[in-house]
């Protein structure tokens, strides 16, 4: 059982996880742009390639899985996703199983609007979102929403480029500096996220790690406390289930007044999944039995509540 982490970039725990659980009976292999990614040399191999814009990447990555006997690749990084999705195909000739959910998937869950009004669509409470300036401007006169909002771009990643606003004034000078920015309802409440596997044999959702996040940095998770709420898994298995969602997946929501409001959706490890991992709840286990084609056991909700998870810095030295 050989698995190809893609994009490891720092997310060192990821790495160690696999390869602590594949135990000898498989290789890991680590892929990264640059040498100075600290999480390729956690793999028990690693290969320097190419920016995934290049015309050659996906060459790149299929001679990999060929000569390391590739069972299963997934990548770390957002827009990624789509790109190994929309060449699932060349894989599975190959022998390679894509770890992640279908295409059409992947560029919803990278286009906050999109999944926006997918959210709408099928009634689940969400944050109002605008493209367009003007429906927003109106519906504040018709006390639709308030300031503050966010201002963020539709298509993006690891809050990068995003801005609390105050006023009018600055949401006009952000939208004629920048193309493709959307308006988002703030949602005052507590931010949760949610690690959660659909098997990939039964599509099914048989694992769910719930957390509410105490502090952020750079977009991720820092500190967070488990918890469990019976309503708030139900919520999840339904949406994970009814979009379509496959393998692993990480899901930003709020509880505002108790409702739950469902955010973002990332079809890949957050950065947040080693607080589940470390409460014992194994997303790698169940990736590899899948490999095997074996379906999980559903495991929702086993683990402890009240576990802190702190991140700290570490050093990698070669």
């Amino acid at each position: 059982m050989n698995i190809l982490i893609l994009s490891a970039g720092t997310r060192n725990k990821i790495v160690e996880y696999f390869v602590n659980t594949l135990n000898g009976t498989g290789k890991v292999i680590a892929t990264d742009m640059s040498n100075l990614a600290p999480a390729i040399y956690e793999a028990d191999k690693y290969y320097i390639v190419p920016r995934m814009t290049s015309p050659d990447y996906v060459d790149t990555i299929i001679d990999i899985c060929q000569k390391e006997r590739i069972d299963g690749v997934l990548s770390l990084i957002d827009p990624e996703l789509s790109l190994l999705a929309k060449n699932e195909n060349l894989f599975e000739a190959i022998g390679t199983k894509v770890i992640g959910s279908a295409y059409d998937l992947c560029e919803m869950s990278l286009d906050k609007y999109q999944m926006y009004s997918w959210l709408k669509e099928h009634q689940y409470k969400c944050a109002k979102s605008y493209m367009d300036k003007m429906d927003f401007y109106k519906d504040v006169e018709n006390g639709k929403i308030t300031y503050p909002v966010f201002v963020k771009p539709a298509r993006g990643s690891a809050s990068i480029a995003i801005s609390k606003v105050y006023d009018k004034e600055t949401v006009e000078l952000l939208f004629a500096h920048d193309e493709g920015l959307m308006i988002q309802e703030f949602l005052n409440g507590q931010e949760i996220g949610a690690d959660v596997y659909i098997d990939m044999v039964s599509k099914e959702v048989v694992s769910i790690f719930t957390k509410k996040k105490i502090a952020m940095r750079a977009g991720e998770t820092d500190k967070s406390i488990s918890f469990k709420d019976e309503k708030l898994f139900g919520l999840i298995k339904e949406f994970a289930e009814k979009a379509g969602y496959c393998g692993q997946i990480d899901i930003d929501i709020f509880d505002v007044g108790g409702n739950y409001y469902i955010s973002e959706v990332n079809p890949r490890f957050g950065g947040g999944y080693p607080h589940a991992f470390e409460s014992g709840v194994d997303h790698m286990k169940m990736i590899v039995n899948n490999l095997r084609g074996k379906s999980n056991v559903s495991n929702i909700g086993n683990y402890n509540e009240g576990v802190i998870m702190m991140k700290y810095n570490e050093v990698k030295i070669i």
